[in-house]
């Protein structure tokens, strides 16, 4: 059985046991959390929601809270001597699935 659930404005095709990182989510490590915004439960019979399912729950715990490699960022102008360089590290949750309910 797969679910597919949308968090942080994306959406994820989840199994149960899978591990996947999200935009970052409160919560300490080991804290439990419930996705409620389930698009697609798949399997032997598919359901799809209109958007959403109703009462179909996945259940998943918080394995890690980090942050991404970081990238590095150049701007400038052309031939004006104006250059910027920055970084940025992305805040990701890697999220353990537990159950799906449908």
């Amino acid at each position: 059985m797969y679910a597919i659930v949308e968090t942080g404005g994306k959406q994820y095709r989840v199994m149960a046991g899978d591990q996947f990182n999200v935009e970052k989510l409160p919560g300490e490590v080991g804290s439990e959390v419930v996705l409620d915004r389930v698009l697609l439960i798949g399997g032997d019979e598919t359901k799809v929601g209109t958007p959403y399912l109703e009462g179909a729950k996945v259940k998943t715990v918080i394995v890690q809270q980090d942050k991404a490699r970081k990238i590095l960022v150049f701007r400038y102008k052309a031939k004006k001597n104006i250059r910027k360089r920055y970084g940025h590290r992305q805040p990701f949750t890697r999220l353990q699935v537990v159950a799906i309910e449908a």
